[in-house]
C-alpha cells in the first residue's frame, strides 16, 4: 500500500480525508479529529468493518495470488497521531509538553494499534504487521524525541516482544542527524527540533531501531550515512542488510542531468550490492534466502511511481545482475 497506509490508518479512527487526483490521499491538515481537549476519548475502532475490512479483503487476495504471508501496513503511534492531531499542535508539546505526547501515544497504541495489530494476527494467524512511523523519524524530531517517544511507544507493545518479532518498524529515517554537531550558542539560523543537538549518538540510535526490527538491517537513501556502517551492523548481529533507492533518486522531476544521475547511480548501486553481499556470505542464511518474505528483500526502491525515471530502475537491475553472485552460508534451523 506504501505511503497510502497513513492515509487508511487514518480514515479507520475517523479522520477527514483529501483523495487529490495526483498524490497520494491524506488527511486534511485544517479539520483534524482530535485535540488537546478530547484525544484520551478516541476509542477502538470497529475491525470488521470500513477500512479495516477492505484491508483484510486486500490482504486475503494478496496471499491467494502470491502465497506470501499478510503483511499489514499501518502507522505507528507517533505518525497516526501526527495525522489526526496535526503535526504543527503534536510538533509544539513534543517542544513544550512531552508528557502529554507520550500519553497520547500510549492511548493510541492501546485504543488502536494494539487491537487493530491482534485483529490481523487473529485474522492471519500467519501474519506480519509493518509499523510505519516516517513523521516520528530522527530526521523531523530528532533522534532524542525519536527514542524517548516515537519509539519507546512501540517498545512497550506486548511487553517488548513485538509478537514474536512479526510486528516491526523499518523506517525511520535521517540517522545521520545523530552525527550534527552542536549549533553556535549565538546562530540566527532558525532552529528546529529535526536540527537540535543529540544526546542520542549513530550507535545508540541505530541500537534503538533494531530494538522494533530485529529481522533486519535497514538503509534508506534520506539516512545519508555510508553503506558500510550498516554492513557492519548486519554482519556483527548476524541478520540480512537491506537498502534503499530513495523515490527522488530515480524521479525524472528530481534529476536535473540525466547522465550525471547514471553514473552516480551506478557506482551507489555497485556499493550497495558489495555491501549486501558480503553480508549475505557473512550470516546464516535460510534455505529461501527470506526472498518469500513480506518484508523488504536486500534492495529496496523505497517508492516507484508514474513519474519515476524507469531507465533508472533499470540500470540499477542491470549492476545487481554483473556484480558476482554471492555464495551462501546456509542456516538449516530457519
Amino acid at each position: 500500500m506504501t505511503w497510502a497506509l497513513y492515509a487508511f490508518s487514518c480514515e479507520a479512527v475517523g479522520q477527514k480525508m483529501m483523495y487529490p487526483d495526483k498524490f497520494p490521499p491524506g488527511s486534511d491538515p485544517d479539520e483534524p479529529l482530535i485535540n488537546k481537549e478530547n484525544c484520551f476519548l478516541l476509542d477502538t475502532p470497529d475491525f470488521t468493518s470500513g477500512i479495516p475490512k477492505i484491508v483484510d479483503d486486500i490482504l486475503r487476495v494478496t496471499e491467494e495470488l502470491t502465497g506470501m504471508e499478510p503483511l499489514l501496513q499501518i502507522s505507528a503511534p507517533y505518525s497516526l497521531a501526527a495525522d489526526i492531531y496535526g503535526q504543527e499542535p503534536l510538533l509544539a508539546d513534543v517542544v513544550n509538553d512531552p508528557e502529554h505526547v507520550n500519553k497520547l501515544l500510549d492511548h493510541l497504541a492501546d485504543r488502536i494499534l494494539i487491537p487493530w495489530i491482534e485483529h490481523h494476527l487473529a485474522v492471519f494467524p500467519n501474519g506480519w504487521v509493518e509499523l510505519s512511523d516516517a513523521s516520528g523519524s530522527p530526521f523531523f524530531i530528532g533522534p532524542e524525541n525519536c527514542k524517548t517517544m516515537s519509539i519507546r511507544s512501540i517498545q512497550r507493545m506486548d511487553n517488548g516482544n513485538l509478537w514474536n518479532d512479526r510486528v516491526f518498524d523499518c523506517n525511520y529515517r535521517g540517522d545521520h542527524v545523530a552525527n550534527v554537531a552542536k549549533k553556535a550558542r549565538g546562530s540566527r539560523r532558525k532552529s528546529s527540533v529535526s536540527t537540535s543537538t543529540s544526546k542520542v549518538d549513530l550507535e545508540e540510535l541505530t541500537e534503538i531501531k533494531f530494538s522494533v526490527c530485529r529481522k533486519f538491517m535497514m538503509r534508506l537513501e534520506a539516512d545519508k550515512v555510508d553503506v558500510s556502517f550498516y554492513k557492519n551492523q548486519s554482519l556483527m548481529r548476524n541478520i540480512p542488510l537491506t537498502t534503499g533507492i530513495g523515490s527522488a533518486e530515480v524521479d525524472r522531476n528530481s534529476i536535473e542531468d540525466l547522465e550525471l544521475a547514471k553514473t552516480l547511480l551506478s557506482s551507489a548501486a555497485a556499493a550497495y550490492v558489495a555491501a549486501i553481499r558480503e553480508v549475505c556470505e557473512g550470516i546464516e542464511l535460510p534455505k529461501n534466502n527470506f526472498v518469500n518474505e513480506p518484508w523488504p528483500s536486500h534492495l529496496y526502491f523505497e517508492d516507484v511511481n508514474g513519474e519515476t525515471q524507469f531507465e533508472l530502475v533499470e540500470l540499477i537491475l542491470k549492476e545487481v545482475y554483473r556484480q558476482p553472485k554471492f555464495k551462501k552460508k546456509l542456516s538449516w534451523h530457519s
